[in-house]
């Protein structure tokens, strides 16, 4: 009898166990999924206390600016009209350091700050040094030229004069350095002492001058805190909540975050959309693949083809014309009127006439598409490429004889690739503390009820042995 009790005994508590498991495993069930996504808007809001607001102030992960530059090696062919021809050069990489200062949090859910950023050259991951020369179009002179092509001709004659005076060519042969960073040139000087509204600029001038050392103005978003359905979106850039660059109001419109996080929980319906003060402008990109980075589930999205569009072929960027061709975005007038364009490298997803144009542009979506890849559910890039060329449209222009007879160009000058991608402790950290844990819980929860279930059927055999045995005994 003794042997018999405690077997029943046994049973029972193997069942209570069970009972105990699975009503936990169920309730789990249920309550994890709401359990996980309160955890995620706790902490992907911009709040001191939440998780990532380290990650959002100081951003750890290494960026890095590649430069590709377009060497021109045919520009006395070019100035006799012939067809240029071009030859690139890089990359030229720079490590790129940001972190945001002057963090005021506002009244209205909002906090506003200013990102600083440098570069560093790292010559172990350039080919050349920054030593190197490169034959590129003068901007100074053949921009000014396009700009004052309808100027009088006595000021035309004027600007001749004194390009011959100041030795100016159409052509340059600049280091990567002073291309870069900036060179003395006295035109400068004369343009903006008797055209100052024309190009506002003194001292050096170089592509990349006013990047080094610098921000990118006042960015005012939503931190999420109190109306999460806004989280990361751009309220005011610049105390501006819309720009004036464009010509439609939906072209002007500042759309989207700031291009750092995005609001958790996506979908393959998901878009991203971020404001880019460096092109001007609002970007949209869409949904391409599922993948994963570094055992970290991931959605690619990419530049669509519609992004430097124009109004033509997609009427909502006819705010961003007059356009000479499609797939190259006009950016002058955000920089100081010069006749500068925008676009993928290579003329990557334009109008083949554009690169046919240029000898030696070869443009092929491996090597010159963008993209991001984002963790859904929680809206953080994990790994990202951002590739844009810069191009200048040169012509000959009657009365300035530096021009020659150059035929009408878009000639690009470089084109950049901005990459970073989380790694190290980073990573680690992010991996374990929402991918694994959330993953660990959701498979405890069905371990514990399908323990439960099995230790509840534990009693119920002891049950149904004990009624046989006991009608074995009548018997």
């Amino acid at each position: 009898m003794g042997s018999r009790a405690r077997a029943r005994w046994a049973a029972a508590a193997l069942g209570f166990t069970g009972l105990l498991c699975a009503v936990l495993g169920a309730v789990m069930i249920v309550a994890v999924p709401s359990l996980i996504k309160q955890q995620v808007y706790k902490n992907v809001r911009i709040d001191p206390s939440s998780l990532t607001f380290s990650v959002w102030k100081e951003i750890p992960v290494p960026f890095y600016l590649s430069i590709y530059f377009f060497n021109v090696t045919n520009p006395k062919e070019i100035l006799q009209g012939k067809k240029p021809q071009v030859q690139e050069r890089g990359p030229y990489v720079y490590r790129e350091f940001r972190h945001k200062g002057n963090i005021t949090f506002n009244d209205n859910d909002t906090v506003s700050y200013l990102e600083y950023r440098s570069f560093r050259f790292q010559p172990d991951k350039s080919s050349g040094s920054e030593s190197d020369y490169i034959v590129m179009p003068n901007i100074l002179v053949l921009g000014a030229a396009v700009m004052m092509e309808k100027k009088p001709m006595p000021l035309k004659l004027f600007m001749t004069v004194a390009f011959s005076t100041l030795g100016e060519r159409a052509f340059m042969n600049r280091t990567v350095h002073e291309i870069m960073w900036g060179y003395e040139d006295p035109l400068v000087n004369v343009i903006s002492k008797y055209f100052p509204a024309m190009f506002p600029v003194k001292g050096k001038f170089g592509l990349f001058a006013g990047l080094n050392n610098s921000d990118s103005g006042v960015f005012t978003v939503f931190t999420g805190i109190k109306n999460f359905s806004r989280i990361h979106l751009v309220d005011k850039w610049n105390g501006l909540s819309k720009v004036n660059f464009w010509h439609s109001d939906q072209c002007n419109m500042i759309n989207g975050t700031s291009g750092q996080m995005w609001a958790p929980f996506m979908t393959p319906e998901s878009s991203l959309e971020f404001y880019s003060p460096e092109a001007c402008r609002s970007m949209k990109l869409i949904y391409q693949e599922t993948s994963t980075f570094q055992g970290i589930p991931t959605y690619r999205f990419k530049a669509p083809s519609t992004l430097f569009a124009s109004g033509s072929v997609y009427p909502p960027n006819e705010g961003f014309c007059p356009c000479l061709k499609s797939g190259i975005q006009n950016v002058s007038t955000c920089r100081f009127n010069a006749p500068l364009f925008l676009s993928h490298p290579h003329f990557y997803n334009a109008d083949d006439t554009l690169a046919k144009a240029v000898l030696g542009l070869h443009p092929n979506e491996a090597e010159h598409s963008l993209f991001l890849d984002v963790h859904p559910v929680t809206g953080i890039p994990m790994n990202c490429s951002v590739k844009l060329q810069l191009s200048l449209y040169i012509k000959a222009v009657q009365g300035i004889g530096q021009t020659g007879k150059i035929e009408p160009v878009v000639l690009p000058l470089l084109w950049f690739e901005e990459r970073g991608a989380m790694e190290g402790e980073t990573l680690h950290n992010f991996y374990i503390q929402l991918v694994l844990m959330p993953k660990v819980l959701r498979y405890a929860q069905y371990v514990l009820l399908a323990l439960g279930c099995v230790l509840l059927f534990i009693p119920i055999v002891y049950q149904i042995r004990s009624q046989k045995n006991l009608c074995l005994w009548l018997i």
